[in-house]
């Protein structure tokens, strides 16, 4: 399967979190994101070292194994357009939409932790994009 993978589930990759077990099933797939991904990651293992829940050397090894998962990056300036649109249309932050737009511009689904923008595409207006967006906890057990 083809999964686009966004922050929310890569950061699980390597620090314990909730649905920890879930993010690591998503692994055998064939992984897509935006070059943004390596970015936001970066930042949310910073902030979990600064805050004391990583050991001080995790987020660089962890950076060095997520350029080793085989994640397809994209150039977000390539989806820049559908993101703005997304963003503005869902009212929605737009880096997380450009996740999204990359899911609906190659027939992918989008696995993400983000609750918010989860419910944000179940909603009547955004019926059409239900189909690109798949919770992280629907690969629990």
């Amino acid at each position: 399967m083809r999964w686009v993978v966004d922050a929310s589930v890569a950061a699980k990759w390597f620090a314990p979190e909730p649905d920890a077990a879930a993010a690591q099933q998503v692994l055998g797939g064939e992984l897509h994101a935006p070059d943004l991904l390596f970015a936001e990651v970066a930042n949310i293992l910073w902030k979990k070292q600064r805050r004391g829940e990583l050991a001080a050397e995790v987020p660089e090894i962890a950076a060095r194994m997520l350029l080793n998962v085989g994640v397809q990056a994209s150039a977000c300036a390539e989806l820049m357009p559908e993101a703005t649109a997304l963003a503005a249309r869902l009212d929605h932050p737009a880096y997380d939409c450009f996740y999204l737009a990359l899911a609906v511009r190659h027939g992918m689904v989008m696995v993400t932790a983000d609750r918010r923008l989860v419910a944000r595409c179940q909603q009547p207006d955004a019926a059409d994009l239900q189909q690109y967006v798949r919770p992280l906890a629907a690969f629990e057990h």
